[in-house]
């Protein structure tokens, strides 16, 4: 099983799929939406998303609106750098929305469980 990581910085994803690897997951990168679309077609074990929020061309909200009309329902977490607000977290289809902090360890790794346990 793997998770999907998605971030169009090379270091910020980097970090991400290594705290997940910290916590005892598998990893895949892109670097933006079609690399994702990519490694989807590729790697039929993905069982979990993570992506970054801001991207050029295709946003995380967006890639995620893509997916959704695609018929693919994977759980998506979305990070982002900003504060999230209630509209951002309430967006249909999203497991969770968190921010990229000091914290972000611990809940993100709450919300890969709640993830993958729903």
């Amino acid at each position: 099983m793997h998770i999907l990581v998605v971030d169009d910085d090379p270091l910020a994803g980097e970090m991400t799929a290594a705290l997940l690897e910290s916590q005892g997951h598998n990893t895949l990168m892109a670097n933006d939406a079609m690399g994702a679309v990519e490694q989807l077609d590729s790697h039929s074990d993905i069982k979990l998303i993570v992506s970054d929020m801001h991207m050029p061309l295709v946003s995380g909200t967006a890639l995620l609106a893509m997916l959704r009309e695609q018929g693919n329902h994977l759980p998506f977490i979305l990070l982002t750098g900003d504060t999230p607000d209630e509209a951002l977290r309430q967006t249909p289809g999203l497991n969770a929305c968190l921010r990229k902090d000091a914290e972000l360890a611990g809940n993100l790794e709450a919300a890969v469980q709640q993830a993958l346990n729903s």
